[in-house]
């Protein structure tokens, strides 16, 4: 599944039933190259941010959270990582050596697990397991 394909699909509740937000961005975890959260916008109110664990499917027209699902606002471990500034899609991309990789254009991702599969760049495709580091200035990956 692709960054560029959940991004702007509906968030909906199991057994409710209702929107509780539109897929707006993703949380990445660079030591376990995954994503550990959606962003979310026209929320409740309630918080913006929605953790994996909470996530039931994303499907082809939607995503599905568990019933009980809270959104809340990034905090603990969590916050750095929910940075808008650390959001994938346009980032710069570098190897371990300081080589640039072009920048990101999208990334593929398991969507049963978050695990990130591939790094989409313009210059060429990245296996998702060489993440190395995330910050705000550039992706960083491991040497092949």
């Amino acid at each position: 599944m692709l960054f560029s394909e959940t991004a702007g699909r509906q968030v909906v509740s199991a057994t409710e039933a209702r929107t509780v937000g539109i897929v707006d961005g993703f949380v990445v975890d660079p030591a376990t190259a995954s994503v550990v959260a959606l962003r979310l916008k026209k929320t409740d109110g309630s918080g913006d941010t929605l953790v994996w664990e909470h996530i039931h499917a994303i499907g082809p027209d939607a995503v599905i959270v568990r019933s009980g699902a809270t959104l809340g606002t990034p905090s603990g471990e969590l916050a750095p990582l929910a940075d808008k500034h650390r959001s994938l899609p346009g980032k710069r991309v570098l190897d371990e050596r300081g080589e640039a990789l072009g920048t990101v254009s999208d990334v593929d991702f398991d969507a049963d697990t978050g695990a990130l599969l591939t790094i989409r760049t313009t210059t060429g495709d990245h296996p998702g397991k060489r993440v190395l580091g995330l910050g705000p200035y550039a992706l960083i990956l491991r040497e092949p």
